[in-house]
């Protein structure tokens, strides 16, 4: 039985650069990063929209994805000179009717207490700088000024992935089918192809199979998969100005950001208007009816599109709170969460992935304290409620 100081579980953005960090912080074990998706295409990084934004309700959470947009603007001091994943610095916009408001501009302190670079725009100003918008029953836009935007998410994971490979981290594809626990004390993992391997640390980064990770351990995570779709649209009579638009996010929650000569659009349903089925096929009635009507009311320009293509990814949803469980079990301390980022894993996997290599070599969080995000608050039944999930 081979047996490995770390096991991580997931090789996405968050489980990859859980071992790059292990590495550039000087964790000289043995690391084995699991994977079952040998396309990489199937798991919620490569199939998210790849943003970055600082505009969070929960302080952690905004620490989190400043550290990403650190990295992303030093991309190549961290990964080498041809180092790229299309990084768009064009903001996010985010709307509020006037219902919405307090939270709107709740949200907006919180972030600039925390360092966020972003700006509350209203009536004339709002209308001035993005003339593409109807602001009728628009009482604010948060806009972004600096440090947001989106990112190529394939790219994006593979740079950790790669690097992690490039540092001895040992690639093993395949899928986790069970976990051996004594006690208080994670032992090892078996899999698919029948081998059992033995574990110091256990990470559990398995996106939307994290849940079910922690099930076999005994272990009850709240985190499961939620289907979401992604539109690709062709807009003939776009303006250079829309083309140059950020992130944005209108009132009700329909969003859409440009994407090279088209653009990419969305909405997270309600609790009720879940999708039964967890497959990859898209439900083109969900844009026809509650999306593009939306749009072409606010954006004038989006009256006249076509959608040409279009995809499902799944969110890491962690049911509680919407928030990341991230840390060590209360009891089972060898076992570390890295889950439930609820479709924010792409931007705050990398000081996501930085946590947890502290937790291994330290012993405790040195850059974010991010104790809050811990699972005690699981088992507790404590959330901590993230307002701004897209």
């Amino acid at each position: 039985m081979k047996t490995y100081d770390v096991v991580i579980v997931g090789g996405g953005v968050v489980g990859s650069a859980s071992a790059h960090y292990l590495r550039k912080n000087g964790f000289a074990g043995s690391i084995a990063l699991v994977e079952k998706d040998t396309s990489w295409a199937l798991g919620c990084t490569a199939r998210s929209v790849g943003g970055l934004r600082q505009q969070f309700s929960t302080p952690e959470n905004i620490a989190l994805s400043k550290f990403g947009v650190a990295l992303v603007k030093t991309l190549k001091s961290e990964f080498g000179p041809d180092a790229d994943i299309g990084f768009k610095e064009q903001g996010y916009l985010i709307c509020a009717s006037p219902e919405g408001l307090p939270i709107l501009e709740e949200n907006h302190a919180v972030q600039i207490a925390h360092g966020a670079d972003n700006v509350l725009l209203r009536g004339e100003d709002l209308a001035a700088r993005f003339p593409w918008l109807v602001t009728e029953g628009i009482a604010a836009g948060c806009f972004g000024l600096s440090g947001e935007g989106w990112v190529d998410p394939y790219m994006f994971a593979a740079l950790f992935r790669k690097a992690a490979i490039a540092q001895g981290v040992e690639l093993i594809h395949d899928e986790v089918t069970g976990v051996t626990r004594e006690g208080d004390h994670i032992t090892g993992v078996m899999l698919t192809s029948g081998e059992a391997i033995a574990c110091g640390t256990l990470v559990n980064a398995a996106g939307t199979g994290a849940g079910k990770l922690a099930a076999m351990a005994g272990i009850e995570l709240p985190v499961g998969p939620r289907k979401r779709y992604v539109y690709v649209l062709d807009c003939p009579a776009a303006t250079e100005a829309l083309h140059k638009a950020p992130l944005t996010v209108i009132p009700g929650g329909v969003y859409f950001r440009p994407e090279g000569r088209n653009f990419l659009a969305g909405l997270s349903p309600e609790e009720h208007q879940e999708p039964d089925s967890l497959d990859w096929e898209v439900d083109h009635a969900w844009f026809e009816e509650n999306i593009w009507p939306a749009l072409a009311e606010r954006v004038p320009l989006f009256e006249a599109i076509k959608v040409i293509s279009a995809w499902v990814g799944h969110y890491d949803y962690n049911a509680l709170d919407q928030n990341a469980v991230i840390g060590p079990h209360p009891e089972v301390t060898n076992f570390l969460f890295a889950n439930g980022f609820s479709g924010h894993g792409l931007q705050q996997g990398p000081a996501a992935g930085n946590a947890i290599s502290e937790l291994v070599i330290d012993g405790r969080y040195k850059t974010i304290d991010l104790t809050r995000l811990g699972f005690t608050r699981i088992r507790d039944r404590q959330p901590i409620f993230e307002k701004n999930v897209i």
